[in-house]
């Protein structure tokens, strides 16, 4: 089965990590190589990269790389394990990056490696397979474009700054009223993303913010028509239970847009392929259960089933959800 997920975050790495672990289980279950029964890529979110002291910064990129090659810090939930940060240290020293955002040295080797390979004139696709080659991730990374797209906030206070800043610094604080991904309207779907939504069985939105994750893959020109086109079905899994984001500060995103806290809300914010939006499934928390007749009712094929990925088993549980409910509306 041919598997592609759009992802971004860290619970898009945690989501596509469960992927993994689902298609293992069932070539296990088939009596296959671990990777040989499902291919597995992920157009990944470059709207959260961006340059700090001459270097290219990829942080959706290398938390899905990180966890899928198990060099993740599970600790702090983000970056290399077993890090240090002399190099990091001395760079806040002499003032080429801020205090609020530290890089440490096994990371810094990535974004050295990424950089280098960008101002030679690689493309970024390539780059990422390179960079992928290291170790055995059991899913090929693509990026969802080739051109640079970097988010910035407008906020309350008639400030413009950078994702990274708002997100980082300020952990979200400042009231945003606008998110802008420059210059996404020039910008063009890289050709290995187009060839992962179209030859795919199987079309899954990560866990990951609607706004600043899977939002920008959304915005590039022709990527949700390319959604809309293919032949899989599409089913998205939802990042908030309860009505609480299950990570990091989504709920700030989602207010700046006008769209509530709220899985079904969230659902309809995506909209329904048949009406021109991109959806054509919905997981919901069990505590979200009562809003499955609605959404259902609107279009939306929706199932209630466990979302915490607590764990590699939950994660993988998750994961398999997503994929029975897309290959019931195939």
């Amino acid at each position: 089965m041919r598997i592609t997920v759009l992802s971004g975050g860290v619970g898009g790495a945690r989501f596509v990590s469960g992927v993994r672990g689902w298609a293992r289980r069932d070539a296990a279950a088939q009596g296959l190589p671990d990777d040989d029964a499902h291919d597995i890529r992920v157009v990944v979110n470059t709207g959260d990269d961006w340059w700090l002291a001459g270097l290219r910064i990829a942080p959706d990129h290398d938390s899905l790389l990180y966890s899928l090659s198990g060099q993740n810090d599970q600790d702090r939930g983000w970056g290399r394990r077993d890090e240090t940060e002399r190099v990091a240290s001395e760079l806040q020293t002499w003032g080429v990056t801020p205090e609020w955002f530290t890089l440490g040295d096994l990371d810094l080797g990535v974004h050295i490696a990424r950089t280098a390979w960008l101002r030679g004139g690689v493309p970024l696709g390539e780059v990422y397979r390179r960079l992928g080659a290291r170790w055995q991730l059991g899913a090929t990374l693509v990026p969802a474009t080739e051109d640079e797209i970097d988010t910035y906030v407008h906020t309350a206070d008639g400030q413009r700054m950078h994702f990274q800043e708002w997100w980082t610094r300020h952990r979200a604080s400042i009231p945003a009223v606008r998110f802008e991904n420059a210059d996404i309207e020039r910008a063009r779907p890289a050709g290995e993303a187009l060839d992962a939504i179209a030859d795919a069985d199987v079309i899954l939105l990560a866990p990951s913010n609607p706004v600043v994750s899977i939002g920008p893959i959304l915005g590039i020109p022709g990527m949700r028509d390319a959604l809309r086109a293919a032949s899989a079905p599409v089913v998205g899994v939802a990042p908030v239970i309860g009505g609480r984001v299950v990570r990091g500060m989504a709920d700030a995103c989602l207010t700046a847009i006008g769209v509530d806290t709220d899985a079904a809300a969230i659902a309809r914010h995506y909209g329904t392929r048949h009406a021109g939006g991109v959806l054509d499934g919905w997981l919901v928390a069990e505590e979200d259960a009562a809003s499955v007749a609605g959404l259902t009712a609107d279009g939306i094929a929706s199932r209630a089933v466990p979302l915490w990925m607590r764990d590699a088993d939950t994660s993988a549980t998750l994961a398999g959800d997503a994929i029975a409910l897309a290959q019931n509306l195939r």
